[in-house]
């Protein structure tokens, strides 16, 4: 008598593969998309807690225009935030006019500024 052999033809297997491939052609691109949008929020949530930390600073004439200014273990903010993509901020005034002064970051051109603030 003939024994029957069980498990998965070479075309089932292909057919599984294909079917993966196609699944992650479509949802790597969207992941990273999303993963880029969400590191865009990120920087932009930390530019409004600098942009608190420097108005709070100013109110109480405690501002000169440095980092030393707002952020310390006594200050506004205790740790300073980091972009996720440039891990750097500019901090000091970037005109005369204190009262326009804004936080900036590296990656401006990519969305990464607060949204009334004028891209650079």
């Amino acid at each position: 008598m003939k024994k029957m052999l069980k498990g998965f033809t070479l075309v089932e297997i292909m057919i599984v593969v294909a079917i993966i491939a196609l699944l992650a052609a479509v949802a790597i691109p969207n992941f990273v998309r999303y993963r880029k949008e969400s590191q865009k929020n990120a920087c932009i949530s930390n530019l409004k807690q600098l942009q608190t930390a420097v108005e709070q600073a100013k109110m109480q004439g405690a501002y000169t225009g440095a980092s030393t200014d707002i952020i310390g273990s006594t200050l506004y903010i205790k740790v300073a935030p980091k972009c996720p993509t440039c891990n750097s901020y500019s901090y000091t005034l970037p005109g005369a006019d204190e009262d326009t002064a804004v936080p900036t970051c590296e990656k401006s051109s990519d969305g990464h500024v607060l949204p009334d603030a004028p891209a650079s």
